[in-house]
């Protein structure tokens, strides 16, 4: 579906429907979709969709490396949505390093079991673990100027969507 247009087609969406949390923690922010014209079509929507979510990503990831000095060299995704492959792919070009799904996409639950084994000695220590976690899909593209462009105008859709609520 969304892979069916070759872009956005201009349009840009804003996920602020409670508001915008970091970087931004704007509670009076409000959900935008804006850029339509008559040439739109659901595809445009669909894929406005899946990039804002890996706009919010990069914004998350820029300011990580801001504040720790870090750089960071890998994405680790999860969850259901990490089973688009659109996704896994525009978000390496945006970050331009490398975004690796895993085999088990429920890591958020096998965290919390593998804690739990550690808490009651079922392993001595996090390298015991290390294998619970196994690649499935590593996706590793340079930043593309188009993307960054994109990127850029999600951004002015941002602060648009800022300060909306009373």
């Amino acid at each position: 579906m969304h892979t069916s247009v070759r872009d956005n087609g201009g349009v840009y969406f804003v996920p602020a429907l409670s508001g915008l949390g970091a970087p931004h923690w704007d509670p009076s922010a409000r959900g935008v979709l804006i850029g339509m014209t008559q040439a739109s079509n659901k595809y445009h929507v669909v894929r406005s969709v899946l990039e804002s979510i890996t706009y919010g990503v990069r914004e998350i990831f820029d300011t990580m490396m801001e504040d720790t000095g870090i750089e960071l060299k890998e994405l680790r995704i999860d969850g259901g949505v990490s089973k688009n492959k659109f996704l896994q792919n525009y978000q390496s070009t945006l970050l331009g390093i490398p975004v690796s799904k895993p085999a088990n996409v429920e890591t958020t639950a096998l965290g919390a079991a593998c804690l739990a084994g550690l808490a009651i000695g079922i392993w001595n220590g996090t390298d015991e673990i290390k294998d619970c976690w196994a690649v499935d899909r590593m996706v590793s593209r340079k930043k593309e100027k188009e993307a960054e462009e994109h990127y850029h105008i999600w951004k002015e859709a941002v602060k648009r969507s800022k300060n909306w609520a009373c």
